[in-house]
């Protein structure tokens, strides 16, 4: 079974700044994930072309899907926070999640913004700070049906706002501890190295740089486990797409795919 954690950065290569929904599909088919969370997610943004990108990765994977918005509207611009009762269409940015096993039960968990806003240096020859508003984060959980029993896997992106960001996963963990074992959680925690581990007792499955996505100096993308039953890791590493400044982050557990890894820093 292959896990993996992917910020697609709504869709764009950094190149060219373009979303191509032909190099995100083969991106998701080069993967050849079983479950796949996805980051920086659009949907019905005029940037991606009106397109749901979960439904797109759903299609191309051949798999079921759920977008969970984290904002309604466009970051950046205009946006307020999403709530469970916001219809599904029109313009939101979020996460998703993926699987090509059954699904027996979905799970959203609503993670609030920081309550200030906070400095981000914008790099480049003129080096800035902005102070930017915190948009609110969101857990999206599935409980799986595999030939082994039940597996729940779960996908978060969680703040850039120190401190805020740990609350954050100690919430999500929390909330995945409610549903069966074992439990894997995917995403872009915004928090470095063991951090994670030190914030919740889960196992790191994959340590591997992965930001940015040309030459990384930095793991902010995980995959924890938690829980008995846990299948052990046959290969783990990042690897570096056509499109996104993240590079994917990718586990195989129990037996490996026969492509194995061809990145395990």
């Amino acid at each position: 079974m292959r896990v993996a954690s992917f910020n697609i950065l709504n869709g764009r290569a950094p190149a060219d700044g373009e979303v191509d929904i032909d190099r995100l599909r083969d991106a998701v088919k080069l993967l050849d994930a079983d479950v796949l969370g996805l980051q920086e997610v659009d949907r019905d943004q005029p940037r991606s072309h009106g397109l749901d990108l979960t439904a797109e990765v759903a299609a191309a994977m051949g798999g079921e899907g759920r977008f969970a918005a984290a904002v309604i509207g466009t970051p950046g611009e205009k946006w307020r926070p999403a709530r469970d009762s916001d219809p599904p269409a029109g313009p939101a940015y979020g996460i998703g999640l993926v699987s090509r096993l059954p699904v027996t039960r979905w799970l959203v968990t609503r993670l609030p913004s920081a309550p200030v806003r906070s400095p981000i240096v914008i790099p480049g020859p003129r080096r800035k700070v902005l102070w930017l508003r915190d948009e609110p984060r969101v857990l999206i959980a599935a409980v799986l049906d595999t030939p082994a029993g039940p597996m729940t896997v779960g996908n978060t992106h969680l703040s850039f706002v120190p401190g805020w960001n740990g609350a954050q996963l100690r919430r999500a963990a929390r909330a995945l501890r409610g549903l069966p074992a074992p439990r894997v959680l995917l995403g872009d925690l915004n928090l470095p190295g063991a951090l994670p581990r030190w914030l919740t007792g889960w196992i790191p499955l994959a340590q591997a740089l992965t930001f940015p996505t040309e030459e990384p100096r930095v793991q902010l993308d995980h995959v924890l486990g938690h829980g008995p039953g846990l299948p052990p890791v046959a290969a783990a590493g990042a690897r570096e797409m056509a499109l996104s400044d993240h590079r994917a982050l990718i586990v195989d557990l129990g037996d490996a795919k026969s492509d194995g890894m061809t990145d395990r820093r």
